[in-house]
């Protein structure tokens, strides 16, 4: 197994929690390290690799790190637990799955119980909601898991871990978005490999809190201060069943990265990917966002006085389930595409769209 391929399964199968992210951005950090020039994290645990640090000018690659979950929001006398999310948690996923809950010491393992079906009406049965999903840790009373450690606002993540699809795909959970950080890092690794020197700062981000509002990557637009900013978030393969296209678009895991046009992105960044792309025959897809992106890409282009940024998502399957899949191929396109971005840039480009 390759030195990238331990990082992605190390870093991915690495819980890392809204809000709790820490462990997996020590992993993400320890992997980039020798690929920058310099590093820093701030107050809430963003992490930021540096390359070409007093460049004046200064370019933005950033994914997100945070993992959706949930937190212990009721524990009842007999011992069960009630949760309430953390981001965009799906509880009608969530019965017979296994759980971790986190601990102040220690990780403690769980299930989301639910009634067997010989107990359940025949057309009149219960949806789970927020409301009937609960975990049992194995208790028979609030005392005893008391006293296991777990107390209201421990969080807890879905144990599944990832694996591969007839060698084309990874599945499992939180590719949204640390596979984005896996990528920005492999860009990092690349540059730094085939000795890349950039007439520009290089900062790669890798944010937190991003599932509860782009708060990390406000937080972080604010400190840099960049001249740009290319963002790669994860987007919908509305292949499968059950997805509209007509309202969700056409893209398709394993077609190449997905380029938005929308409000945020700046049209005159996203051509210049574009040209990049077609440079070096990467083939790409384009979507549509009506308003907002609803990725990071909305804090950086809104920050400070305006921050021309860009969207590069990856197609993504079952997205917010314990199996979400992604192409391959379609990684190592994204990664290609970002780089040679980064190699064709000249930071003297105007980016005003009035003159």
């Amino acid at each position: 197994m390759s030195q990238s391929e331990k990082f992605i399964y190390k870093y991915l199968n690495t819980a890392s929690p809204t809000g709790f992210e820490a462990s997996g951005q020590q992993v993400w950090l320890d992997y980039v390290k020798p690929f920058v020039d310099t590093y820093f994290t701030d107050n809430y645990g963003t992490a930021v690799g540096v390359i070409n640090p007093d460049a004046e000018f200064k370019v933005v690659i950033e994914a997100h790190a945070d993992e959706i979950s949930w937190f212990v929001n009721y524990i009842t006398p007999e011992g069960y637990i009630y949760v309430r999310r953390n981001g965009g948690s799906d509880h009608m996923i969530a019965p017979s799955m296994r759980v971790n809950i986190h601990t102040d010491e220690k990780v403690i393992p769980g299930v989301f119980g639910w009634p067997a079906i010989h107990v359940r009406k025949d057309g009149k049965e219960e949806a789970p909601t927020l409301d009937n999903i609960f975990i049992d840790v194995g208790a028979r009373s609030k005392e005893e898991v008391d006293k296991m450690g777990i107390y209201v606002g421990c969080v807890i993540t879905f144990q599944d871990e990832l694996t591969e699809l007839n060698d084309k795909f990874y599945s499992g959970r939180a590719l949204d978005n640390r596979v984005g950080g896996f990528m920005i890092a492999e860009v990092a690794r690349l540059l730094h490999e085939s000795k890349v020197k950039l007439p520009f700062g290089l900062y790669i981000v890798n944010a937190v809190q991003e599932e509860i509002g782009l708060r990390g990557a406000g937080m972080i637009a604010a400190r840099i201060k960049p001249q740009v900013a290319i963002i790669t978030d994860v987007c919908h393969d509305t292949t499968a069943p059950m997805y509209n296209k007509i309202t969700s678009g056409d893209q398709v895991a394993g077609k190449g990265p997905v380029l938005t046009y929308g409000a945020s992105v700046h049209k005159k960044l996203l051509d210049l990917i574009i040209d990049s792309a077609r440079k070096r025959e990467i083939p790409f897809q384009r979507s549509a966002a009506s308003r907002v992106t609803g990725t990071d890409t909305d804090a950086f282009a809104y920050s400070n006085e305006g921050v021309p940024s860009a969207l590069v998502s990856l197609p993504l399957k079952y997205m917010h389930t314990t199996v979400e899949t992604a192409s391959k191929e379609d990684i190592q396109q994204v990664i290609q595409l970002i780089k040679g971005f980064l190699e064709d840039f000249d930071p003297k480009y105007d980016f005003r769209y009035v003159v």
